[in-house]
């Protein structure tokens, strides 16, 4: 079975606001809109907030999937690290009569806010419609096959089910990915080199199939 759907950075970005926050850590995405709602107006989301639409790995510990604790110099207490400030479900540095720890799991651990996967390397392709000559630059996935990547392309084209997909003149499994398609990812050649991405990334020429199917 695939994993979930993929996100670019730029995507999860997007999600930056109270009423729509997203954030991503340790390679997935997380949308966090419902503990805002739930904890509104508690300075404790101010650490969240801040880094709304934002990748936030560095709060975490790769190898528990925890938040990264340290010895508190006035304790010698192991305690968590949290730099920007305390934030929902850490608990206070001393004990407190107000704090309660009936909430379960802490949202970091909750899969309930999970949305999908952060991409490992996104790359930029050119779809051409070879029946009204449009050209279209799209931000993909690596890890998306041609299929995740015709839903991204809908946008722009309802009709995108209704033609054959091509690259260098060769039917492409809609079932693959661009790699597995043998559709190379050249953006470190382009850098290197200084060329423009956006005049040299690697095209994809669509052929009407003459029916209208519509997504």
């Amino acid at each position: 079975m695939r994993p979930t759907k993929y996100f670019t950075p730029t995507e999860v970005s997007l999600h930056n606001t109270h009423g729509d926050l997203w954030v991503s850590y340790l390679g997935k995405v997380y949308d966090l809109t419902q503990l805002v709602n739930e904890f509104k107006g508690d300075v404790l989301l101010k650490p969240i907030i801040e880094c709304a639409g934002k990748d936030i790995s560095h709060w975490f510990d790769p190898k528990t999937k925890d938040i990264l604790t340290h010895i508190d110099p006035l304790s010698g207490c192991v305690k968590y690290y949290t730099p920007r400030g305390r934030f929902v479900h850490v608990p206070p540095p001393c004990p407190r009569t107000d704090w309660t720890n009936d909430f379960g799991r802490p949202w970091w651990r909750d899969t309930q806010y999970e949305v999908g996967l952060l991409s490992v390397k996104t790359r930029w392709i050119r779809i051409i419609n070879t029946l009204t000559s449009q050209e279209q630059g799209l931000e993909v996935c690596s890890e998306e096959t041609l299929n995740e990547i015709l839903q991204r392309y809908l946008r722009y084209n309802s009709h995108a089910a209704s033609y054959t997909w091509k690259h260098d003149c060769v039917n492409l499994d809609m079932s693959r990915t661009l790699e597995e398609n043998g559709i190379p990812d050249e953006d470190e050649d382009f850098y290197n080199r200084r060329m423009d991405r956006d005049l040299f990334s690697q095209s994809i020429c669509l052929y009407f199939n003459d029916d209208l199917t519509e997504l």
